[in-house]
């Protein structure tokens, strides 16, 4: 009988694993650099915890067994894990003062999502990098997200990519004046791009010609603006937008070169926790488009763990390691080989055996990394020496019985 992983499941091989470890180093690094320490969260949560703030449809949780407490999940995304592990601590105890805000976190785990009906097969496993930024609001914090994030992408060499920005509260307030029964499917059209479902709703021409508008509310920040800006606009939505224009601005120029923006008002995550800026990173790199990454800022999430309700601002973003890995296989960035080792230790006689391990371990316990193979037996010279080519081994050590190594360096 052959063993096979379950479907949707995938096994990653040492290339492979150290392409993504590549990725998750050089993204750890650009996290180091601003300030940004690591959370590790549980990978099972409460089927509730992630549930909460409509962040997760049920659907698409991988569910474990049902305890009296509840039921049991893997988690499909890190950010309401994190938020809860954050409220929990300062919930039981932990002031402001000995837990200072904002908390500056980011994360390198798996996540786990059940594919839609008819997705036989999909994969169920995935690996994200990102980052939450906890207990501060306001356009500077919004502005260091997304400075990280394009700082993120240049430190990897990504060929060509763009950056999809919205603003949740602001949409929500532009759909506002659809009935409710319409405002969801009007909502969904727009998500979708289905330009040819929203011109066949039933609306009056003036709704019809809103929504066609808010459907190509899109391009360069400076026109939409200027778009929303011939609106007829509440306080509260001129607000928003002159804050939006504040961030772009800030963007720009707090850039050493532009960044490849692209403002669209249209934008409607599928989360809906986020209540201000939305965004997503897109590949440009042919044939597919992918999307490489996405986040927003969420500033009611946290109040929904608190025993009292209350809440902290936050923002954040992910970043998806598959999607990464694949833009970036037809760079030269990515490590073509997997790390050689740097000397084959070989006991030439039973009785040197003692005396290989123990020269092995001197020559790792060098001060820089030393990759060091024993040779475990069963071959001859001619063979050992053919190995240590093929694995790029730079140094053969023979050793003899009295313990002393003769030196071969590898041709």
């Amino acid at each position: 009988m052959v063993h096979q992983p379950p479907a949707g499941a995938r096994d990653l091989l040492p290339l492979k694993v150290t392409q993504k470890r590549w990725i998750a180093d050089h993204l750890q690094q650009v996290f180091h650099r601003w300030g940004y320490h690591r959370i590790m969260t549980s990978t099972l949560e409460w089927l509730d915890t992630l549930m909460a703030g409509g962040a997760i449809e049920r659907s698409t949780v991988i569910q474990l067994q049902e305890f009296e407490e509840g039921t049991l999940g893997l988690r499909p995304e890190l950010t309401a894990s994190i938020a809860r592990a954050m409220v929990t601590r300062i919930a039981d105890g932990a002031s402001e003062t000995t837990f200072s805000l904002p908390q500056r976190l980011y994360y390198n785990a798996n996540v786990f999502r059940r594919p839609n009906v008819g997705h036989h097969g999909r994969q169920l496993e995935f690996y994200q990098s990102g980052v939450e930024l906890l207990g501060t609001g306001g356009i500077l914090a919004d502005a260091e997200i997304i400075l990280l994030l394009a700082d993120c992408l240049n430190q990897l060499g990504l060929p060509k990519w763009h950056l999809v920005l919205g603003e949740a509260g602001l949409t929500r307030l532009l759909l506002s004046p659809f009935p409710q029964p319409i405002q969801d499917k009007v909502r969904g059209a727009i998500a979708h791009l289905d330009r040819v479902a929203l011109e066949n709703l039933p609306l009056s021409p003036e709704l019809r010609e809103r929504a066609l508008f808010l459907f190509d509310l899109r391009g360069c920040p400076a026109d939409v603006l200027q778009k929303v800006a011939n609106l007829d606009l509440a306080s509260s939505e001129q607000t928003i937008v002159n804050n939006l224009k504040s961030l772009v601005e800030l963007i720009d120029h707090s850039s050493a070169t532009p960044l490849p923006l692209i403002l669209d008002l249209s934008l409607v995550q599928t989360f809906d926790y986020y209540t201000g800026i939305v965004f997503k990173v897109v590949s440009d790199v042919e044939p597919n488009q992918r999307i490489l990454g996405q986040g927003g800022r969420y500033d009611q999430l946290l109040g929904l763990y608190h025993p009292q309700g209350k809440t902290y601002p936050g923002i954040g973003f992910c970043l998806n390691l598959e999607d990464l890995h694949y833009t970036l296989l037809s760079s030269s960035q990515l490590p073509h080989e997997t790390a050689a080792s740097d000397w084959l230790v070989v006991p030439e006689t039973p009785q040197a055996e003692a005396a290989a391990f123990s020269y092995s371990q001197k020559l790792r316990d060098s001060e820089h990394l030393v990759r060091v193979e024993m040779d475990l037996g069963g071959r001859s010279p001619a063979q050992i020496k053919e190995y240590a080519r093929c694995r790029r081994i730079t140094y053969i050590a023979w050793i003899k019985d009295d313990g002393t190594p003769a030196i071969e360096t590898v041709i």
